[in-house]
């Protein structure tokens, strides 16, 4: 998780380089952004099949790879066409190690499931702390490029602890059940899931992907300082999921929804309506902190529904997610366009609204409703 924190954030937080560098506006960065969210959307939607019918292994093992190779691209890519090509690279192999790792979590974790998800998920904030972090502070001492490039070596740890592992044996490995999938389909609570994940996705590719710009243009801040500032969102996410998974142990922990809706919500609004560096800098780690609980909350409900299709099941709603992360961050590029990026990050504290009223409407569903498998 920590390698897909790094492959997620890498282009976040190379955004004003990327925008320097090659000449595009911030419709086209947009573009670039929701790429990444295709990818990963791609990615997210073939990795449970394949897990549950091939097992996690060759899967994982192929998707370090491929990342390494997508990352090293990203920073010496000779033009834009050369980075499009490396960001769809490491968004779809990112997505088919976060799938794998989320539904790998889900089978050995029963009875604890949301507790194990969130404290799994923190490492996902480490990596995508680490670098603007990196860019950040040792900008003075080497290139972009190479910062970004040396982050690379990183890849060779969870590739070599892959081949030691021994995994969970595939769970379909007779066939595929197609019809159990489409079943899933039709179950309205994972509609509803899928719909409060597109939303939360969408909002954590705005705030990692545009946090950085948004510092530089409308707080007036250095351009390292701004990556410091994006570390501190995902340092905020970091630190709420070591939290969850250190006090949940077992339970769903619906609760914690509640809570950190209201937190970003609050961040959301002191960010957009804020003129001070230093609380916009509070005011992206609470909305950090309160994106927390979301995915590992909900991705514990979808593998207690769903234990014997658990990979297909995440992945299903792992691509309405992503979804969200394609679209919602070209809109905020489209939007800052014409009212600028505070304008358009109201999308943020909208989005939240949003979410309150899904979550309105499932809770009582899951209180009533038995798991379909």
């Amino acid at each position: 998780m920590v390698s897909f924190g790094i492959v997620f954030t890498a282009l976040g937080a190379s955004l004003p380089h990327v925008i320097a560098r090659f000449g595009i506006d911030k419709r086209e960065a947009g573009a670039m952004l929701s790429l990444l969210g295709f990818s990963v959307l791609a990615g997210s939607l073939v990795f449970g099949p394949i897990v549950d019918r091939r097992g996690y292994k060759p899967l994982m093992l192929v998707s370090f790879t491929a990342s390494t190779v997508g990352l090293e691209a990203i920073a010496f890519a000779p033009s834009p066409g050369w980075l499009r090509a490396a960001v769809a690279l490491i968004g779809f192999s990112g997505a088919l190690v976060n799938g794998a790792a989320n539904a790998l979590v889900v089978d050995v974790s029963p009875g604890r499931r949301t507790g194990a998800l969130a404290f799994m998920a923190g490492f996902f904030g480490a990596g995508a702390a680490a670098v603007p972090l990196a860019l950040g502070l040792l900008a003075g001492h080497a290139s972009h490029a190479a910062i970004l490039a040396a982050t690379g070596v990183f890849f060779v740890i969870p590739l070599a602890m892959t081949v030691r592992v021994t995994f969970p044996p595939e769970k379909q490995p007779q066939g595929f059940p197609l019809g159990a999938a489409r079943d899933l389909l039709r179950d309205p609570v994972l509609l509803l899931i899928g719909l409060m994940l597109f939303l939360e996705s969408g909002m954590e590719s705005i705030v990692g992907g545009w946090s950085s710009t948004l510092f530089v243009e409308a707080f007036d801040v250095g351009l390292e300082r701004a990556q410091i500032y994006l570390a501190v969102f995902w340092l905020g996410l970091m630190l709420g999921r070591f939290a969850i998974g250190a006090l949940m142990k077992r339970g769903s922990g619906l609760w914690l929804l509640v809570a950190g809706m209201g937190t970003a919500f609050t961040g959301a609004v002191w960010l957009v309506t804020g003129h001070a560096p230093a609380a916009a800098g509070i005011a992206v780690f609470l909305i950090g902190c309160g994106f927390a609980p979301v995915f590992p909350v909900l991705f514990g409900v979808t593998g207690d529904r769903y234990p014997h299709l658990s990979g297909t099941a995440l992945g299903l709603a792992l691509g309405m997610a992503l979804m969200g992360g394609m679209s919602l961050p070209y809109a905020t590029g489209v939007l800052a366009g014409a009212y600028g990026l505070r304008g358009a990050f109201v999308i943020v504290p909208a989005s939240l609204v949003g979410m309150a009223i899904l979550f309105a409407i499932l809770r009582p569903r899951l209180a009533r409703v038995e798991s379909p498998s």
